[in-house]
C-alpha cells in the first residue's frame, strides 16, 4: 500500500470520466418476460456507478491501489482531495438519483449510501409483576 504515485489528479478525474462514459454505455441486460403470452425478452438497465467498478477499472489500467489516492492514505495524497471528493459524490449522487427515479433498487441505494429510513420504538412498562413460588 501507498505505493508510488502512478497519477495525478488530472489523470485520475481523466480516468473517472472515462469510467463513467464507458459504464453508462453498456446497460445490463435483464431477462424479462413481457406481454399476456410472456414471451421472453431482454430489457436494457442503466449500469450504475459503484467504487467496486471504478476500482476494477483503474485494476486493469495498472493502478493497484485506488483506495489510497481517494482515502488519502497516511496523509501523502492531499492533492487529491478535491477529485476524491468529486469522484465520490459524484457517484453516490448517481445512485440515489437512480434509486429515487426507479432505475435501481431504491432499498439497495439507500443502504449503501446510509440513507436508511430509522424508525422509533417506544415500549413503557406500566407494571411490573412478582410472583412467589
Amino acid at each position: 500500500m501507498g505505493g508510488k504515485k502512478k497519477l495525478t489528479p488530472e489523470t485520475l478525474h481523466k480516468h473517472f470520466q472515462q469510467y463513467v462514459k464507458e459504464t453508462k454505455a453498456k446497460p445490463i441486460l435483464v431477462h424479462d418476460f413481457v406481454g399476456k403470452d410472456g414471451h421472453a425478452a431482454y430489457r436494457q438497465k442503466e449500469r450504475p456507478l459503484t467504487f467496486e467498478g471504478f476500482y476494477n477499472y483503474m485494476y486493469a489500467k495498472g493502478v493497484k491501489y485506488i483506495w489510497d489516492y481517494l482515502g488519502n492514505y497516511k496523509g501523502i495524497y492531499d492533492e487529491f482531495k478535491e477529485i476524491s471528493t468529486l469522484i465520490k459524490n459524484t457517484i453516490r449522487e448517481d445512485q440515489i438519483c437512480g434509486g429515487l427515479v426507479g432505475i435501481y433498487h431504491h432499498g439497495i441505494t439507500s443502504r449503501l449510501n446510509g440513507l436508511v429510513e430509522k424508525t422509533e420504538n417506544k415500549h413503557e412498562v406500566t407494571e411490573i409483576v412478582i410472583k412467589e413460588e
